[in-house]
């Protein structure tokens, strides 16, 4: 038989793999086609995982049923942040695109300033303004779509209203879905899954809610002290640090590296340097008390994984995913938990018995040992 002759190599698949593949690729696909509307169905499922919470709290509070508890909290919440959207949105928007029209001066002014004039012919700084320049330029187009302009309000409308009602009708049916769950399950495994489900709920729920609020705070600190240094986009800067906040780890350092030059070109290096000393203070604050005390142990990530995470979720799915990746990762994180915890009991078992085995008396099988004496 020629060696060199090509040789046939067979591989067998089980149907049913083939099948999830395909169900797999199909999925793929589907997804890929109807982005958008995966998207809303998306938000509304998260949405009412951080609001079960609540509604929970609603319902002991008040004795209401599930669905009145549910409609209450969700719809006027939805009113709440509508009223502050009305209120507040037009000027901190306004001011948020004021700094960033006004950006490429303010390069432009650092670039020419004393301490970094040896930044102005850097390719780099070069690099800066030109990225600068076309965020100045495309920024109204942005913030017209944000705001409705342009013939996009109806649609904006109608997403906001699908997931509203996708959130409170899951809110609201709930039980029965977790009843239909429930009965599929042998004896045994229900409660094992109801508490995943629970788990998963409060840790999304808890670690929304902490966010908004640590994202308040966070907002108005830096925004306050660029005001009361003189800045004149203040609000716009207080607005940006907010939401760079909502995205862990790293979203408080990129708010200090937009804040600090952007007092240094304004105000000069004193005001940068007491802008910093607030940012860096406050991050410490943050970490050690405001998180631990609103948050608790909502999510048990290391810092490593949220990384990760927030790489992996940006890249799917955009600011979205960067902003709800610690919760996405937090539940892949309990339902792995959850599914190797016999493995884990099993292999704890194992290095307890052999650590015992170790630390007494040798074996007689091993060799060497010596045999043991009788009592």
């Amino acid at each position: 038989m020629d060696q060199g002759a090509a040789r046939r190599v067979e591989l067998l698949l089980p149907m049913r793999t083939v099948l999830i593949i395909l169900a797999s690729l199909g999925l793929a696909v589907a997804f890929t086609a109807i982005g958008d509307t995966f998207l809303i169905v998306f938000v509304g499922i998260f949405l009412a995982l951080v609001f079960e919470y609540p509604v929970r709290f609603v319902m002991a509070k008040t004795r209401m049923s599930r669905g009145l508890a549910a409609t209450v909290t969700v719809i006027g919440s939805a009113l709440v942040v509508t009223l502050l959207m009305l209120l507040l949105l037009v000027p901190l928007v306004g001011s948020v695109r004021d700094f960033l029209q006004d950006l490429p001066a303010t390069i432009e002014s650092l670039r020419e300033s004393d301490e970094l004039s040896w930044l102005g012919d850097s390719g780099a700084a070069q690099n800066v303004q030109d990225g600068a320049q076309q965020i100045s330029v495309s920024i109204p187009d942005a913030i017209s779509s944000l705001l409705g302009v342009g013939g996009t309000f109806f649609g904006v409308f109608l997403a906001a209203f699908t997931i509203l009602f996708i959130c409170l009708f899951l809110l609201s049916d709930i039980v029965n879905l977790k009843r239909a769950l429930a009965s599929v399950l042998m004896p045994g495994e229900e409660e094992r899954w109801l508490d995943v489900w629970e788990r998963v709920t409060t840790s999304i729920s808890r670690w929304a809610i902490g966010v908004v609020v640590i994202s308040v705070i966070a907002g108005t600190t830096q925004g306050m002290t660029a005001w009361l240094l003189g800045s004149s986009y203040a609000i716009g800067l207080g607005v940006i640090a907010g939401l760079l906040d909502m995205i862990p780890n790293i979203g408080a350092t990129i708010a200090g590296f937009i804040l600090v030059p952007a007092l240094w070109a304004e105000q000069g290096l004193t005001a940068a340097i007491i802008m910093l000393i607030v940012v860096l203070a406050y991050q410490q604050i943050e970490n050690n008390i405001l998180t631990p005390k609103i948050q608790g142990k909502a999510v048990n990530l290391s810092g490593f994984f949220i990384i990760v995470a927030v790489t992996l979720f940006g890249a799917l799915l955009g600011v979205l995913g960067a902003l709800t990746a610690v919760p996405l990762a937090a539940t892949i994180q309990i339902f792995v938990q959850e599914l190797t915890n016999a493995r884990r009991e099993k292999v704890a078992n194992a290095k307890a018995a052999h650590a015992q085995g170790e630390g007494g008396h040798p074996s007689p099988d091993r060799p060497g040992a010596e045999p043991l004496e009788a009592t």
